[in-house]
């Protein structure tokens, strides 16, 4: 269950970044797309800058949700082992 958990959150935390990282980028730099390392037309700086940036950004949402998935499977987990409260 946990690996599933993970999947998901995984895949939806890189759409997730993705799109922070447009959004940080057009405000910061005013253009609609980050530079392509590989266009010659850019400079080296701002290149790695944006590079930089979306790194911080993808480990940033890739360690809270990791940290959330394992909060949840954590907390599940807890459920599951309580005792059952008999009645009277």
């Amino acid at each position: 269950m946990y690996k599933v958990l993970s999947l998901i959150t995984s895949v939806l935390g890189s759409v997730l970044a993705g799109m922070l990282f447009k959004r940080v980028w057009k405000l910061a730099a005013g253009e609609d797309r980050a530079p392509d390392a590989e266009d010659l037309s850019r400079g080296w700086i701002e290149v790695l800058a944006a590079a930089a940036v979306h790194g911080a950004i993808t480990g940033m949402v890739k360690g809270a949700t990791k940290r959330a998935s394992a909060k949840s499977m954590r907390r599940a987990a807890e459920r599951r082992r309580e005792p059952a409260e008999v009645g009277p």
